[in-house]
């Protein structure tokens, strides 16, 4: 799913936008990363290329321009527009994303909805959060050097004429976002719906707030674990994501709107209002409300009537599966060591009731598999251990397989659609200006002839057959990821049984030495 974001800069520093784009910068200050001699490090992997620029950089066509039209001469001017294009992470396996391709596709972009501008159009990678989602930079200079001709999506003057500045409007972000939709179907990649809001929003502040938390945890759980200690939470959540689970808990296990307000007050302290239509929340410790817009769109208005509603006709459906649903077996509470650690004859009693019951699942347990011997119980989790071992190197070996079947397919399929365009290389009157008009075209597709080369494929193999035989290690990968789950839920199942049995046998030992104490 490619998305689309929009930043403004009123940097009058041109060449600080290519700076942050070609070296390492910290994510967290915007710093750049120094090295050893305290020079700004390059960054790993990048394409860089500019539109409307001519024989000058950037930065010199911006300021020509700047003083050719007279403009962006005050501090609050806006200097730039930075607009980035990311895709979805699965498209460089599924879909055959590679940064050229991904560069070209940027390059278009940039000239169908930027024309006239000075731009930088460059391609990273990946991104903050490291899910390997190759994204776009496309920053562009906010005055038009050229009059351009009129686009359908163009509605004054100012959009098309020389002189005049970008203007970022909510049309003009609604356009680009049916552009970046059209864009993703025509080259066959992944795309959700840009004109809607679409689950939780999670605005630029509270991502980075976000990172900066997980960051400080990450630090405070390394030190737990150096000292040997064991950490109690490793996922750090911001206060709006908090709000957003416990209203979403109380959302699913409510039928009508008056219990889902009392419940979020009863559980939460969660107030909920309704105001011209719309929902507002208001968490404890605050006084403004949020709206719902600005948590997710599940919680506005009409989609919390449609869950409750669904929550009533699904009512008698789920009651009885979770009457019907056993329970899982779960270890036995050591009483002693913790009533000794400060609890109170209450938490005892509840204890000693947990601890039948568990104990009685167990014995059923083992009774169900004919485990009635301690050693006959070791043989058995001995032998799921095995399986499990073995159907879990198998499902690994076969996703290994599959990725670089994955991988030959995408790079069989850029030097198919590729192949005539280098043999036409071979023709024209002056190749180093046809292969400089389709640089990205002959970048991937010489990225495919090296791939070919590194792995000793002098004959490609058939499109066919390898569609066939991924099916194949698709099906039986299948197979044994059954296998493997089926042996890991029950050895998970024997070895708490088996601790519980020990549990329990260590509790019996003890409450024979007490007497022989006393006795003394």
């Amino acid at each position: 799913m490619a998305t689309i974001k929009h930043l403004s800069s009123k940097n009058s520093n041109y060449a600080a936008a290519e700076s942050y784009l070609t070296f390492q910068h910290n994510e967290y200050t915007g710093l750049p990363i120094l090295d050893e001699k305290g020079r700004p490090k390059l960054r790993d992997s990048y394409l860089l290329d500019t539109l409307e620029c001519g024989e000058s950089s950037f930065a010199m066509a911006c300021l020509i321009a700047n003083r050719k039209y007279s403009k962006n001469g005050r501090r609050e001017d806006v200097k730039t527009h930075h607009y980035i294009i990311s895709f979805d992470p699965k498209d460089a396996v599924e879909n055959d994303l590679t940064m050229e391709r991904a560069q070209a596709l940027g390059l278009q972009f940039c000239k169908d909805n930027f024309p006239g501008h000075p731009a930088i159009v460059c391609t990273h990678p990946d991104g903050h959060n490291s899910a390997g989602n190759i994204h776009v930079h496309i920053v562009i200079g906010s005055l038009r050097v050229r009059t351009v001709e009129r686009q359908p999506f163009m509605d004054k003057p100012c959009d098309w004429e020389a002189g005049k500045k970008h203007r970022c409007t909510s049309a003009m972000l609604r356009h680009l976002r049916v552009a970046v939709m059209e864009m993703c179907e025509q080259a066959d990649l992944n795309q959700i719906n840009l004109l809607e809001a679409q689950g939780d929003h999670v605005s630029e502040r509270e991502y980075w707030a976000q990172r900066r938390g997980q960051r400080r945890l990450d630090h405070a759980n390394a030190k737990l674990a150096a000292e040997g200690q064991q950490p109690t939470q490793t996922v750090y959540q911001t206060e709006l994501d908090k709000l957003r689970k416990q209203i979403y808990a109380v959302l699913n296990k409510t039928t009508t709107f008056e219990e889902f307000s009392a419940l979020l007050m009863q559980e939460h302290g969660i107030a909920v209002k309704e105001s011209r239509g719309r929902l507002s929340y208001c968490p404890p410790g605050r006084t403004k409300f949020i709206t719902a817009k600005k948590l997710s769109k599940k919680l506005e208005k009409e989609q919390v009537l449609t869950a409750l509603s669904q929550n009533i006709q699904l009512a008698a459906i789920i009651q009885p599966s979770s009457e019907k649903k056993p329970d899982k077996i779960r270890k036995l509470v050591d009483i002693q060591a913790n009533v000794a650690a400060g609890k109170g004859i209450g938490y005892e009693r509840w204890a000693k009731k947990f601890n039948l019951k568990r104990w009685s699942q167990t014995l059923c347990l083992l009774q169900e598999k004919k485990l009635l011997s301690e050693d006959a119980l070791h043989q058995r989790i001995a032998e799921l251990k095995t399986q499990h071992d073995d159907a879990l190197a198998v499902v690994k070996d076969m996703d290994a397989r599959m990725v670089s079947l994955k991988e030959l397919r995408g790079h069989l399929v850029v030097y198919r659609q590729y192949k005539p365009l280098a043999q036409k290389l071979q023709t024209v009157r002056n190749p180093a200006k046809f292969k400089e008009q389709h640089r990205a075209e002959f970048a991937v597709y010489e990225a495919a002839c090296a791939y070919f080369k590194a792995n000793g494929l002098r004959t490609l193999p058939d499109l066919k057959k390898l569609d066939a035989e991924y099916q194949t290690l698709s099906s039986e990968k299948n197979g044994f990821y059954t296998r493997y789950k089926k042996a890991q839920v029950e050895l998970r199942e024997l070895r708490t049984a088996q601790q519980n049995v020990e549990t329990f046998f260590r509790k019996e030992e003890r409450n024979y030495a007490v007497p022989q104490q006393e006795v003394k």
